[in-house]
């Protein structure tokens, strides 16, 4: 709007302020004077109230005062108090229209926001994850929306988002916790009300998960153990594409990991890399034995079958390959401690959102062996992140929180980045927690869609320039009335004869990344989508007596009971038919499949005279040699003129 018209405006609302307080005046003195003759005859009538023009007042004061000093004294204060009321309008107008000149939009209408503005999109409510303080109360999320947070390490992160989202979120999660702080300090009181199960792969009395287990029988089983296969085949999560050998393993794999299901007694995926590694067969014969099992029935399953013949057609060379880089992949459940917490499984993934009680479920791993053990917690997350986003939305079924600190250590998770498109409708919600921008682009790379998906975004102060510059274009850009001063006259004046002062509207970033990287200790910053940007202060649960008193002793992490049954672990082995193996003459160390064809035993002559034979020899020098005699001698290295094979003693 033009200011023009807002000051004129302004003066005119003054004026109608003071007119109609000086109308009210005049009618109260008229019905205080019982609206007598000699006050003159009324401008109008409205039934039998009569209605006078507003400036009669003073007539009648400057005639008649003396005979009703009292009435034109108070008519006189009401008169008074409407230009009092004017001046009030003028300021609370001229106040306005300051307020006004902040929010220009011409070059960008981004601002902080306000109580109400928080109040309206209900971050302030009783329920979800913890954002934050905002004036003394707590800022929250509530909706189904994922959430992601930048924050250097030793910032305040895990104190003021993760423990008190933890203390307070009452249904399923999984935890991804690296040092073991979030154990002790929220499985107490999580336990109270949930199961809590701290998988460990470095320790042996850690509650056992196997993933082969979560194969499920029947018309789901390939799909499963496809699944599986891809993320062995990409341990570090570093893959965008597979090379020959990586397509090839996955091949394989995937028939072993169906073969050991069916047939072996270990299903697990270390029986996986003894069954690949077995010394007492060769691989041809491994392959011969995954084609010649009746896994269903009378005859092999068709995509073990499958794979084992799609290698067994290939040269020997690339079978080594093959089997080397399969082997390679297997290498981390070689490892006696992993094996065995591997073994069985005492919890599902069904738990998660199905059993009696909710479960929360810590993935934690010693600093030193986050690399190590990676693919079995990368293993872990996308079977999660898969079968809880298999059927279609139950809206009865309990809500999931991934709380995933420093997730990009897991490496790129392809799975997980496009589920998170559709997993809040299916009631998992993920928390995300990074350091910067730089870690997530490193895992995931520089066009990922990571930050797409997360409707809400948490900022501290950071260390990194990409980081900040990717928030202060995030925080949008406002537009600010800049005024200019100048002044004429003599510099020895004792004033100035004339003032000019001009204002101008110019951009400016609502904050520099100077200024994020800047930013108090204290200090966070909170955006949501649809919603004006927060800036919020940051929460410690161990200032607040209402996380304290959660604070409980952690729970116990050893095993507290023993494995679940599965179809998978009552089935019998299976063996090849005897027609296809050996006779078992060779005993255990013969293993396998026999490719040599039976001979009978040399039986010895009790007859000969061994004394008799050693006279047939004949030592004479020139005994006349057959035509190939000095080759073989040659070639088996026994002919001393023959320097090359045998040098001189």
């Amino acid at each position: 709007m033009n200011p023009g018209k807002i000051l004129i405006g302004q003066v005119g609302i003054v004026l109608i302020v003071i007119v109609m307080t000086n109308w009210y005046a005049t009618q109260w003195v008229a019905e205080a004077l019982a609206y007598q003759g000699a006050l003159g005859a009324p401008w109008f009538s409205i039934g039998e109230q009569p209605v006078y023009l507003p400036w009669r007042l003073f007539q009648w004061w400057y005639a008649y005062e003396a005979y009703a000093p009292e009435v034109f004294a108070k008519a006189g204060l009401i008169a008074a108090s409407g230009g009092l009321f004017g001046i009030l309008v003028a300021v609370i107008g001229s106040v306005i229209r300051s307020q006004d000149a902040k929010f220009v939009t011409t070059y960008g209408s981004a601002r902080w926001a306000t109580p109400k503005d928080v109040r309206r999109h209900k971050l302030s409510g009783r329920e979800g994850v913890f954002l934050g303080r905002y004036r003394g109360r707590y800022l929250r999320h509530a909706g189904p929306e994922h959430i992601m947070a930048f924050a250097p390490t030793r910032s305040g992160k895990g104190v003021g988002l993760v423990v008190p989202t933890l203390l307070s979120w009452t249904g399923s999660a999984v935890i991804h916790d690296i040092k073991g702080e979030n154990w002790t300090l929220t499985s107490g009181w999580r336990s109270t009300f949930s199961g809590c199960i701290r998988f460990d792969p470095t320790n042996p009395k850690s509650p056992r998960f196997n993933p082969l287990l979560e194969v499920r029988r029947g018309e789901g089983e390939v799909r499963d153990a496809q699944n599986i296969a891809d993320i062995l085949v990409d341990p570090e999560g570093s893959l965008e594409r597979r090379n020959h050998w990586e397509k090839t393993g996955h091949a394989l794999l995937t028939g072993v990991i169906l073969h050991v299901l069916y047939a072996e007694e270990d299903k697990t995926l270390a029986g996986c890399a003894r069954f690949l590694s077995d010394p007492g067969r060769t691989f041809t014969e491994t392959l011969r034995l995954m084609m010649s099992t009746h896994h269903q029935g009378t005859h092999p399953h068709p995509i073990v079958a499958q794979a084992a013949r799609e290698l067994q057609n290939k040269s020997e060379n690339e079978r080594s390959g093959v089997l080397s880089t399969a082997l390679s992949f297997l290498s981390l459940y070689r490892d006696p401690v992993v094996a065995e917490v591997t073994s069985m499984s005492d919890w599902r993934i069904e738990d998660l959102v199905g059993g009696e009680r909710p479960l929360s479920l810590y993935l934690a791993c010693p600093p030193s062996d986050v690399s190590r053990t990676k693919p079995l917690m990368r293993l872990v997350l996308n079977q999660v992140a898969r079968r809880l986003t298999e059927e279609e939305p139950d809206p009865s079924r309990r809500k999931l929180l991934l709380m995933l600190d420093e997730f990009p250590a897991l490496g790129r998770i392809d799975f997980f980045e496009t589920a998170l498109a559709f997993m809040a409708g299916y009631g998992v919600r993920a928390f995300l927690v990074a350091q910067s921008l730089n870690q997530i682009e490193k895992a995931y790379g520089p066009n990922n869609a990571i930050l797409d998906n997360c409707h809400v975004r948490v900022a501290f102060a950071t260390n990194d320039e990409r980081t900040a510059k990717r928030i202060s274009e995030a925080l949008g850009t406002k537009t600010e009335l800049r005024s200019q001063k100048n002044y004429t006259g003599h510099r020895l004046a004792p004033w100035l004869s004339h003032m000019m002062v001009s204002r101008q509207e110019t951009q400016r970033a609502l904050m520099t990344p100077g200024e994020i990287m800047q930013l108090p200790a204290t200090d966070e910053i909170v955006m949501v989508s649809g919603v004006p940007p927060v800036r919020a202060k940051k929460l410690r649960y161990f200032k607040d007596g209402n996380f304290t008193r959660r604070v409980l002793p952690p729970a116990s992490a050893d095993r507290m009971e023993e494995g679940q049954q599965d179809s998978w672990i009552t089935m019998a082995s299976v063996r090849p038919p005897s027609w296809r193996l050996g006779d078992g003459a060779g005993g255990e160390t013969s293993g396998g499949l026999r490719l040599e064809p039976e001979l009978d035993p040399l039986k010895r002559d009790p007859n000969i005279d061994v004394a008799e034979l050693a006279t047939e020899l004949d030592d004479e020098d020139q005994v006349e040699e057959a035509p190939n005699t000095k080759a073989v001698r040659r070639a088996a290295g026994l002919d001393k003129e023959g320097s090359d094979f045998l040098p001189d003693f």
